[in-house]
């Protein structure tokens, strides 16, 4: 248990952020897997509807260091690949 006034705001910015950096990752996952869904479902404009909306979501993860910067562009690269394929 902390015991200094400084250690106890710490654990409370800790257990904000950790609630706010779950809420946004359980964000993200749900959003790719709607667009991993869609791709499934051979729906290009469900998909294509979908695809802004979780570029965005993804660009936002990794802004705020959600997911790191490389991981962001492995998303959107695969993501888009798939999408490229259903519509070709």
């Amino acid at each position: 248990m902390a015991n200094t006034y400084s250690a106890l705001k710490r654990g409370r910015q800790t257990e904000r952020r950790t609630d706010y950096n779950r809420k946004n990752k359980s964000r993200l996952r749900h959003q790719i897997r709607a667009m991993r869904r869609a791709i499934q479902e051979k729906d290009p404009k469900k998909a294509g509807d979908l695809l802004p909306a979780t570029f965005s979501l993804i660009d936002r993860a990794a802004k705020t260091g959600i997911i790191k910067k490389n991981t962001a562009a492995r998303y959107k690269s695969k993501l888009h690949l798939r999408i490229k394929a259903l519509t070709a």
